[in-house]
């Protein structure tokens, strides 16, 4: 059975496909302002890589902020189950996840079937998101690739107590004025980010093991951030930033 998911988020669009539970590829792209075409050319672009076309696929379902646009779908399905669905696919044993994206974050508790049993998710504030990152590396005047490693090398992480991305900023851009050292500051950022995710993951309920998807899962200090927080180890997949697509694709081959 061949099916594909596509997962639409607000900065990225994601597709994969899977052949009798086995990934055949995956493919990530921006979205730009036009949710719908993102869906179409990412998946225009991996039946092209992989050498089939849309008429070979079973079903295909979406999910992410746009699912809904993806008007070749067989079936739209929300983000939290696609997660559960993707980290239970590749790792069985998952229990716990932590997703942070470039315009939200959210944590999603399973069970040993891979079902949600409860979540929790930020989708009103940039603070703890993908974007928060993407505003202090602007500031730092630092390249967002080598955030993590930069923060790895810090001596003393800053505070950064501002829970708005606006005002964080400004004490960013205060600690520059200071002399204080870009290791140090970003170390306190990916510290800032962990606390808030840590604390919305607290209320769900931790069980480990743990997995951390979404893009920000490639940013290395962020994950060591989380793990001191919640002093567990984090699993990070290679497929981290196409988990929900891969979770939309499992999903497209179960009935129902």
């Amino acid at each position: 059975m061949l099916t594909a998911g596509i997962d639409i988020g607000s900065i990225t669009a994601k597709a994969a496909i899977l052949k009798d539970g086995n990934i055949l590829g995956t493919r990530v792209m921006f979205t730009g302002y036009n949710a719908g075409q993102a869906g179409k050319n990412v998946m225009d672009e991996l039946i092209k890589e992989i050498g089939i076309s849309v008429k070979d696929l079973d079903a295909v379902v979406a999910t992410g902020y746009g699912r809904n646009s993806v008007d070749f779908a067989t079936k739209a399905i929300t983000e939290i189950t696609c997660h559960g669905a993707g980290a239970h696919f590749l790792n069985p044993g998952i229990r716990f996840i932590i997703d942070i994206g470039g315009q939200d974050s959210k944590v999603i508790r399973l069970d040993e079937a891979g079902r949600v049993v409860d979540f929790a998710m930020n989708d009103k504030c940039a603070a703890g998101t993908g974007r928060f990152l993407e505003v202090m590396a602007r500031a730092m005047e630092v390249d967002l690739d080598g955030f993590g490693d930069m923060g790895n090398k810090a001596t003393l992480p800053s505070k950064i107590s501002s829970i708005c991305t606006v005002f964080a900023e400004s004490e960013v851009i205060s600690l520059i004025s200071k002399g204080e050292t870009r290791e140090n500051i970003i170390a306190g950022i990916h510290e800032s980010v962990a606390s808030r995710v840590a604390a919305m993951a607290r209320r769900v309920g931790v069980v480990p093991p743990v997995m951390m998807t979404g893009g920000v899962a490639k940013n290395s200090g962020a994950v060591q951030a989380l793990e001191r927080k919640l002093e567990t180890s984090i699993e990070v997949s290679e497929y981290a930033q196409v988990n929900g697509a891969i979770g939309a694709a499992v999903l497209a081959g179960k009935k129902g």
